[in-house]
């Protein structure tokens, strides 16, 4: 479980986040929605390190990561796994070494255990056979699973999704959110997700924060969405003509 109580970040003056607070759930698929510019990004930077709020507390499982040591900082980071909005690949490396790059670089294992873990992982998001094919010889849907099997290979208690969907089609990208939220389920990690995607929202959203002008503007499930009276989330979800019928349907 991460708790996030009370944050503030400014930029230049410019207040980002504004006492936001909020409890992501270990088990569940926990999303950060919101318009671009909201501050969503920005919050899911200051929780794995990348941004250094002015304010507030982060803990993981009761560990505040805000105030501890850069030696207790680098143990928690060891227990997250991130997938990035591109994938993020190294072009050079193969997709067994991409898994097995955090490995390499983190644990001690040999190098026959670390490439079986690396396997193993590329088995559970169905690519066993891809191991020798480069990042430029597998199509993006597939690179998001090499990506997913790398941001696990270090068995994280934590894992961080930014836009995880972005320049899939509509199928490959239910098909990389049925997949997050099965190994959330399976490893019974805390995931948070960053998504403008709707059907990401209405497909996994078991938890979800709406971010507004850098404040949290509402919170609960997305079936509590279709019944929400908050003006600046209706505004948000229900742009999409689809929505706006699938709620017209339910309230009827």
């Amino acid at each position: 479980m991460i708790e996030v109580i009370n944050l503030n970040k400014s930029f230049e003056g410019n207040h980002v986040l504004k006492n936001i607070s909020a409890t992501f759930q270990k088990g569940k698929t926990n999303l950060i929605i919101g318009q671009s510019g909201s501050g969503k990004t920005v919050l899911l930077k200051s929780l794995v390190g990348l941004h250094v709020p002015e304010s507030g507390e982060i803990k993981y499982d009761n560990r505040n990561f805000l105030t501890m040591s850069s030696d207790k900082k680098k143990k928690i980071r060891q227990e997250m796994g991130m997938l990035f909005q591109g994938a993020a690949l190294f072009d050079s490396m193969t997709v067994e070494e991409n898994v097995r790059f955090p490995l390499d670089i983190f644990t001690n294992m040999t190098f026959e255990e670390r490439r079986e873990r690396a396997c193993f992982c590329l088995k559970r998001v169905n690519l066993d056979n891809a191991n020798h094919l480069m990042p430029s010889e597998i199509s993006g849907g597939m690179q998001k699973r090499v990506a997913i099997a790398r941001a696990i290979a270090l068995n994280p208690k934590y894992l961080f999704c930014d836009e995880p969907n972005s320049g899939l089609d509509p199928r490959t990208s239910i098909v990389i959110d049925e997949l997050i939220k099965e190994i959330t389920e399976e490893y019974n990690i805390t995931t948070i997700i960053n998504t403008h995607d709707m059907n990401s929202v209405m497909g996994i959203g078991e938890q979800i924060i709406f971010i507004f002008k850098g404040e949290k503007y509402w919170e609960g499930t997305k079936d509590d969405i279709f019944y929400s009276e908050n003006k600046e989330l209706n505004n948000f979800i229900f742009a999409s003509p689809l929505f706006r019928k699938v709620r017209e349907n339910m309230k009827r």
